[in-house]
């Protein structure tokens, strides 16, 4: 757990759900949620690339909540092969609107947290509030039914990636007509390549938001 990570349950659709949060130093300009990989492989919200992201987004100036899915550390409940997981972020989306209100929602993930992500985003665009922008690294293409993202998504793959090959992303990503930025000789887990997540992010993010002021 970051130095800086404060814990908090929250009632989910199989019990309790535990989590974690952490501030930027000033006035948030927004929240990010982060998703982490798959429970069943080990995947917690203290993942290496899951803690990047958070990161990353409090750099940003991003509130960021993350939480265990079921079955993981203290969150109560068994795996649901992303379903209610999908249910248990959009529980921590309400949870956070609330808590902040007014305040622009990203979506972030990683691995099976990919899966959650598009779905949650479609959701929510399909109820009218869509989130201000979708950031998947390692997107989990052929793996789980991804549903389809924003063209402003912001995907991050390694090269060597030896479990969700990039081939697949790309023919996931090819009919979305969305890029996908490469890492070069990262594997999955982005072992001594972590940086190059929150570089990117970061300044894709910032030329976003740029672009968007300018267009207003």
């Amino acid at each position: 757990m970051n130095k800086t990570s404060e814990k908090f349950t929250l009632p989910g659709g199989a019990g309790q759900m535990e989590g974690l949060i952490d501030m930027p130093a000033g006035a948030p300009r927004g929240v990010a949620l982060v998703a982490h990989p798959h429970p069943l492989y080990g995947g917690t919200m203290d993942n290496k690339v899951a803690v990047t992201l958070m990161r990353t987004f409090v750099g940003l100036g991003y509130v960021v909540a993350r939480i265990n899915f079921r079955g993981v550390g203290a969150s109560e409940g068994v795996h649901d092969h992303g379903h209610g997981e999908t249910d248990d972020m959009g529980l921590l989306y309400q949870h956070m609107v609330q808590k902040f209100p007014g305040l622009p929602v990203a979506l972030s993930g990683f691995s099976f947290g990919t899966y959650v992500q598009s779905q949650l985003a479609k959701r929510l665009a399909e109820a009218g509030t869509p989130a201000e922008r979708l950031v998947l690294v390692g997107t989990a293409a052929k793996k789980w039914e991804l549903a389809d993202v924003p063209a402003d998504s912001i995907l991050i793959h390694g090269e060597n990636d030896d479990t969700i090959p990039l081939q697949d992303v790309f023919e996931w990503a090819r009919p979305q007509d969305i890029p996908v930025l490469v890492i070069p000789g990262a594997d999955h887990f982005f072992h001594r390549k972590l940086g190059h997540i929150k570089t990117w992010v970061s300044a894709l993010w910032n030329s976003g938001q740029k672009d968007a002021e300018e267009a207003a």
